[in-house]
Order: C-alpha cells, then sequence, then structure tokens
C-alpha cells in the first residue's frame, strides 16, 4: 500500500446507523483501514449518517481530532422502513427522497474511491446516490438473515459482504454471485486476554472455582432476560457468580435488587470499559441475540443461552441469529414461550459441567476461526481503493 509520486489523495466514505449495532462495527472497519494504510497516504475518512438520533454523537467520538480515524460526520434526513401501514411511512418518503438528494451531492463532492455501507435505512440514500454517481460501494450485513436495507442495496452493490456462509442462499442467484462471506466486525481488543483484569474488577478471588455466568440484555437491558434471572436468582446464585446488566431502568425501578449484591450475585445498571474484560472472565453468558454481540462471544469462545427478542416489534432477526448459533453447537436458545424459570434452569445448570463448557467454548471458536473479519473487510475496502 505504497502512496504514489504525486500524493494522491484517497478517500472512503462509510454509511450507516440508526442504532449502535450499525455504528460501532463500522467504526473498527474505519480504525483497520487506518491501520492498514501507510502513514504518509493521504487519506480521508467521511461517515454519511442520519442527522437525527445517535449517529453523530457516537462517530464525532471516533473523529482524528480524538485519536479517531475517522475526519468528518455528514447529516442526512432520514425516514424509517415499517413493517406495517402508518401515515408516517407517506411522510417519510419524503425524507428518504431529501436523504438522497443531500446524500448526492455529499458524494458528488467528496469524490470517494469507494463507499462501505455498514445498514440501517439511512445507507439506503446514500448507495442509491452512489449508484448513480458509478462510485463502488460495498454493503455488509451482520444478522444471520439479510434485512430490507441489505436487499435494497444488495442490488447495486459492487459486493455484498455477509457474516455467515449460509446467508447467501437469501440473496437471488445474481446477488449471490457477489456475495463474500467475512464475518462480522469485531474491535482488536477482543482478541486480547483481559479476563484477569475482568476478575480484578469483579471482585472475584483468584482462588474462586465457581464459573462466572454473565447476563446482558444490550444497553437498556431486557425486561424478560432481567426478569427471569431475579425469579431464578437464588439458584442461581448456589452454582455461579452472577454478573448481571440490568439496564439503567430496571436498576432504577428496582433499588431494592440493585443493593442486594454480593460475593456471588454483582448487579450493575451498565458496565462501560470494562465490558471487553468482564466478557472475557465469564464462563457463559446469557443474553439476547443481538449480532454484534453474538459476534464478540464468539471471538471469545464463550458458550451462550440466548432468549432472543421475539414479536410483532422485531422481523425476526434475533431467532434467525439464535437458531443459527445453536445448530452449530455454539449456543442454546429458549425463543417465545420456552423462556421460561424453569427451562432457563435446566439450562444453565448444565453448565455447571466443565466439560459442557468446554465443549461449547470449542464450538464456538470454530465459527471464526482465525479470520480477524474486520481485517478481511477493511482490506477489500482497501483494495477497491486503490490501495
Amino acid at each position: 500500500m505504497k502512496m504514489s509520486e504525486n500524493k494522491k489523495k484517497y478517500v472512503i466514505a462509510i454509511t450507516g446507523g440508526g442504532t449502535g449495532g450499525h455504528i460501532y462495527p463500522g467504526i473498527a472497519v474505519a480504525d483497520e483501514i487506518r491501520n492498514l494504510v501507510d502513514k504518509d497516504v493521504i487519506l480521508e475518512i467521511h461517515w454519511i449518517g442520519s442527522s437525527k438520533g445517535m449517529d453523530r454523537t457516537l462517530v464525532e467520538k471516533s473523529f482524528v481530532s480524538n485519536d479517531g480515524s475517522i475526519d468528518a460526520f455528514h447529516g442526512i434526513p432520514c425516514g424509517k422502513l415499517r413493517r406495517y401501514i402508518s401515515f408516517q411511512n407517506f411522510i417519510d418518503l419524503f425524507k428518504t427522497f431529501a436523504g438522497f438528494v443531500k446524500a448526492f451531492f455529499i458524494l458528488a463532492k467528496l469524490k470517494p474511491n469507494v463507499l462501505f455501507s455498514k445498514g440501517g435505512f439511512v445507507s439506503v440514500p446514500p448507495c442509491l446516490a452512489a449508484s448513480i454517481l458509478k462510485i463502488p460501494f460495498f454493503t455488509h450485513e451482520c444478522d444471520f438473515t439479510p434485512g430490507l436495507a441489505t436487499r435494497i442495496n444488495s442490488k447495486k452493490a459492487k459486493h455484498v459482504l455477509v457474516s455467515y456462509e449460509d446467508t447467501k442462499k437469501y440473496f437471488s442467484e445474481p446477488v449471490k454471485s457477489k456475495c463474500i462471506a467475512t464475518g462480522n466486525p469485531v474491535r482488536p481488543v477482543f482478541y486480547s486476554d483481559h479476563a484477569a483484569e475482568g476478575r480484578k474488577f469483579l471482585g472475584i478471588p483468584e482462588d474462586n472455582k465457581k464459573p462466572v455466568l454473565l447476563v446482558i440484555g444490550g444497553s437498556l437491558g431486557a425486561l424478560q432476560i432481567n426478569n427471569l434471572v431475579t425469579e431464578s436468582l437464588e439458584e442461581l446464585k448456589k452454582n455461579f457468580i452472577v454478573v448481571h446488566q440490568t439496564g439503567k431502568a430496571f436498576a432504577e425501578a428496582h433499588p431494592e435488587i440493585m443493593s442486594s449484591g454480593n460475593e456471588n450475585y454483582k448487579p450493575y445498571a451498565f458496565i462501560y470499559g470494562e465490558m471487553v474484560s468482564v466478557l472475557q472472565a465469564a464462563d457463559v453468558v446469557l443474553s439476547r441475540a443481538g449480532a454484534n454481540s453474538l459476534s464478540e462471544c464468539a471471538v471469545c469462545a464463550k458458550p451462550m443461552v440466548l432468549i432472543p427478542l421475539c414479536g410483532s416489534g422485531t422481523r425476526g432477526d434475533q431467532v434467525d441469529n439464535a437458531r443459527y448459533f445453536e445448530e452449530k453447537g455454539a449456543a442454546v436458545v429458549l425463543a417465545g414461550l420456552e423462556a421460561t424459570k424453569e427451562k432457563l434452569l435446566s439450562k444453565i445448570l448444565e453448565f455447571t459441567d466443565e466439560s459442557r463448557r468446554s465443549e461449547m467454548s470449542a464450538r464456538c471458536a470454530e465459527l471464526y476461526g482465525s479470520k480477524r473479519p474486520v481485517k478481511v473487510i477493511a482490506e477489500k475496502v482497501l483494495e477497491e481503493a486503490g490501495l
């Protein structure tokens, strides 16, 4: 990756947003791109996201001025893609069109060598604009089954990057030929062993032999999981050290639970910078089935008990993710009506057996092997950019 004699400037655009699940992996790709490029190459990385919501706040923390990798954020209007009839859908058509117009002029001015889409409906207008401007773009799908934004973007994408080889079957034959299984990008910190730091943070003695059960439901918590854990807590504490990230709302509503911590129960409203080390210190993880959490657990080779988000408010992507991991022997799943106190205890108590944990840990490790998806994706983006 050597710079040409005339010091040509390279520009890479990234689009995506709406949730941290689209933004954080995209930032990880930007960081890896910056790491792989020679220091004397003139490179700019621009992010196109929603002008409202969390996009700008999260991305600006990764600006070059803050020792990050992204040079600028460009906000565009963004509608929402609903799967039900609503008058708001009509209004959002105009937002989407306005987003396309703004994205078109942003890309026309930046003239990026390549556009990388991490998903979310905000990515659709920039990808459409890129196709009209003849700017090559890649789109990445983190879930096992592709979402609607990915399906739309895939039509004109040069390559469709998917997290799993089996995901290719969900696309038409013309699109399938453009699919590349790269895995889901995970930050490099997950590949280093920080388990000792995690145990220290949690106050777990070095001579403790009881396995650690980490309960996570996303940054906001998951009421279903929180309720099941608190109902089962006495039995769980007999067999595990239970580390419970409840989410802020649950913590505020149940101060008596938050104050009941002891050597076998450690509740937290939210675990911030220490989450990587805490995850690595865990022996078993009880979680939802969001794509990024699953990938991070897989990289850390953690056995999982999954309670995926179900119901009319979701397209079923978490159930699909969870069933895939179950099929590969990397998790056990309690979906819908299966998620009862009795069944939860039955599944989790299996992992008091060290051999059971070791078996599933090995299956998790096999999902990605030695491949680092973030590096694979960054290299493909740079290759397309001519670096």
